[in-house]
């Protein structure tokens, strides 16, 4: 079955770095496109990042542009996010996400995704 497992979560201070990964298993890695997701304390859940399965294209919120990178190493089965200059309202747990297709579709209702990790908790504070 398909398994998710994110890590590198932690304390960061504002303006700070952290690197996130997501392990997958159970389905063709490659093959699919991937997402990064979060949910503030008390807030709904927010679609943060995506990569086509082949990495040439990726996406980002408003929120993260130009802070945060995604990638991926279908080699290793692996996605990550690199996150550079934390905000505290970047606190949050956040999610690896397996995409329904190759590419990353945006509807009027979100991102599809249909298999996502237990989390991965990132807290920004001084």
């Amino acid at each position: 079955q398909v398994q998710l497992v994110e890590s590198g979560g932690g304390l960061a201070q504002p303006g700070g770095s952290l690197r996130l990964s997501c392990a997958a298993s159970g389905f063709t890695f490659s093959s699919y496109a991937m997402s990064w997701a979060r949910q503030a304390p008390g807030k709904g859940l927010e679609w943060v990042s995506g990569i086509y399965d082949d990495g040439n294209d990726t996406y980002y919120a408003d929120s993260v542009k130009g802070r945060f990178t995604i990638s991926r190493d279908n080699a290793k089965n692996t996605l990550y996010l690199q996150m550079n200059s934390l905000k505290p309202e970047d606190t949050a747990l956040y999610y690896c996400a397996k995409g329904a297709g190759p590419i990353v579709v945006f509807t009027t209702t979100g991102v599809p995704l249909d298999a996502w990790g237990q989390g991965t908790l990132v807290t920004v504070s001084s």
